[in-house]
């Protein structure tokens, strides 16, 4: 599975952004996809995913201003950002858990996009 991540960027505090991430591959067999982010001297921490079936799961501080949406069709996951926050900005992962076999999965990330939200 590969995945490619897209729309990081600068945003002033309050504003919005749009991340994508595309999968490729075996990706008939991802079972959830999300997105993780990273902020410098911090650990990775999810912000968001979405299974296949369309169940959501968000951060406590992301939930009211992050949607995640997924189109099945194209294997992409799309990440809408709303009412940024400096605390917000960090480096955004997509992430895809592929299923092998009934007890067994397989974790992707993508390459990684920057958010920055600075004035």
């Amino acid at each position: 599975v590969q995945l490619q991540a897209s729309g990081g960027g600068l945003v002033q505090p309050g504003g919005s952004l749009r991340l994508s991430c595309a999968a490729s591959g075996y990706a008939f067999s991802i079972s959830d996809m999300g997105w993780y982010r990273q902020a410098p001297g911090k650990q990775r921490e999810l912000v968001a995913s979405i299974s296949r079936g369309g169940t959501t799961n968000y951060a406590d501080n992301v939930k009211g201003r992050f949607t995640i949406s997924g189109d099945n069709a194209k294997n992409t996951v799309y990440l809408q950002m709303n009412s940024l926050k400096p605390e917000d900005m960090a480096v955004y992962y997509c992430h895809a858990r592929r299923r092998l076999n009934p007890t067994t999965t397989s974790d992707y990330w993508g390459q990684g996009t920057l958010v920055t939200v600075s004035s």
